[in-house]
Formats: structure tokens, C-alpha cells, sequence
């Protein structure tokens, strides 16, 4: 499925901004559905099942972030941009923390929303179809995050560690970005004793063994020589 056949939820309240939103997506040969009261948001995400949403922050009834804590919370994973007149970085921030994958603040250039659309659309094709999720797929090789388990066309399953499951998530939430080490060190091992960089070599060295066809010239998680590690999706 293209991204420009993909569905896209608007829970937005502003009339004039809906109308825009909703005729330049399905320009854009997005399926669209709107949602004014975030109230109906949940219940319309579970019927809908979109691919991701763009969502307001002050919406009547049932703010936004409520909504995203609460889609979270039934661990949806589709990609969550979201829409506010506010710019204190305070706010970003909790909507981020909630589980937003993506902040634009309004006024705001409807050509720099499809980008970010597009950006979150690509990052999240690895994922299976939204809803209760947890799968990853590259290739032909799918990784259940959930249960710790990758399973390769006629091959054993393999078991991940908890730590694998962690470094994978952490590398997904920053796909297509360079990694360094020491983000791996402070994010995903949290700087405990005794751990190094040629901890992070290691435990990636293992993984690709995992995860990839051929560990040895890996296609997916792949070494920036003099930098660090990227997941490459794409």
C-alpha cells in the first residue's frame, strides 16, 4: 500500500482548518475521516483503524492529550502529529511524553504538514497494519516485539533478550536517523556500571545475527562508520 492510499484521522474542532485539511489530503489521494469532539475520537479510531492521525490539542469535551494517552494506553502505534495554537515548549513536550510522534504549532504551511505526513507515514511502513501492534517486518522477516520473537522463512524462530527488544524500539522511534553510540549507552542501557561502547558493538553484533539474512553486510541495521548505527527502512 503507497502512503497516498493510506488513512488519515482529523480530530480537529476549527471548521476552516478541517475543510482545508480534509481537501488538501484527499487531494493528495489520502482516505480521510474527521472527528470534531474528542469525545468520539477513541471509539472512532478502533472503528476507522487509521494510519495516522493529525490531532488537536485544545478539542471540546476530551482534550488531546487525554486522547493520545488514552490511544496509547490500548497500544496503538500509528503515528500521532499534533495541532495546537500553543508554542510554550512545555507543552510539546507533554504531548510528546503522552506518545505524539510529532508537534506543529498553528499557523502553520499545509505544504510542511504533508512532509511530516509523509516522514511519519515512511517511518511507520515497517510497522504492520495499525491497531494492536507490535510487529515489525523487514523483508520477509517479521519481528514480534511483544512476544521477543523474529521468524525467518524456514527457519527456527529465534528468541530476543529484553534488552534486544529495547534496542530495536529505541532505533524504531529514530528510523533512518544516525544512532551513536552514546545515545544507545544513555537511551537504552541508561548508563549502567560497567557498561561501554564495546557493550553497544556486541549486543548489535548479536542482534543483526537475528534479525538480518546476512549479519556479515547487513541491509537494515546498518554501521555509519564514525558515528554510530541506523535502522534504514527505506
Amino acid at each position: 500500500m503507497s502512503d497516498k492510499s493510506k488513512k488519515i484521522l482529523i480530530v480537529e474542532d476549527e471548521p476552516s482548518l478541517v475543510f482545508t485539511l480534509k481537501d488538501t489530503l484527499e487531494a493528495e489521494n489520502y482516505d480521510v475521516n474527521v472527528v470534531e469532539d474528542g469525545a468520539e475520537a477513541v471509539e472512532t479510531v478502533q472503528q476507522f483503524e487509521p494510519d495516522l492521525m493529525i490531532l488537536d490539542l485544545m478539542l471540546p469535551n476530551v482534550s488531546g492529550y487525554e486522547i493520545c494517552k488514552e490511544i496509547r494506553d490500548l497500544k496503538y502505534t500509528f503515528p500521532i502529529i499534533m495541532l495546537t495554537a500553543k508554542d510554550q515548549e512545555i507543552d510539546k513536550v507533554t504531548g510528546l511524553n503522552l506518545g505524539a510522534d510529532d508537534y506543529i504549532t498553528k499557523p502553520f504551511g499545509v505544504k510542511e504538514l504533508l512532509a511530516r505526513i509523509r516522514a511519519r507515514l515512511r517511518r511507520a511502513n515497517a510497522y504492520s497494519k495499525s491497531g494492536p501492534a507490535g510487529l515489525l517486518k523487514l523483508g520477509d522477516i517479521k519481528i514480534d516485539l511483544n512476544d521477543g520473537k523474529v521468524f525467518k522463512p524456514n527457519q527456527k524462530e529465534e528468541e530476543l533478550s529484553t534488552r534486544e527488544v529495547e534496542i530495536i524500539e529505541f532505533f524504531l522511534s529514530n528510523a533512518n536517523r544516525p544512532i551513536s553510540r552514546d545515545d544507545l549507552l544513555e537511551k537504552v542501557w541508561r548508563y549502567e556500571y560497567s557498561t561501554n561502547t564495546r557493550t553497544v558493538d556486541v549486543h548489535i553484533s548479536k542482534l543483526r545475527a537475528k534479525i538480518e539474512k546476512n549479519p556479515d553486510d547487513p541491509k537494515y541495521l546498518v554501521t555509519l562508520h564514525g558515528v554510530g548505527y541506523m535502522l534504514r527502512l527505506n
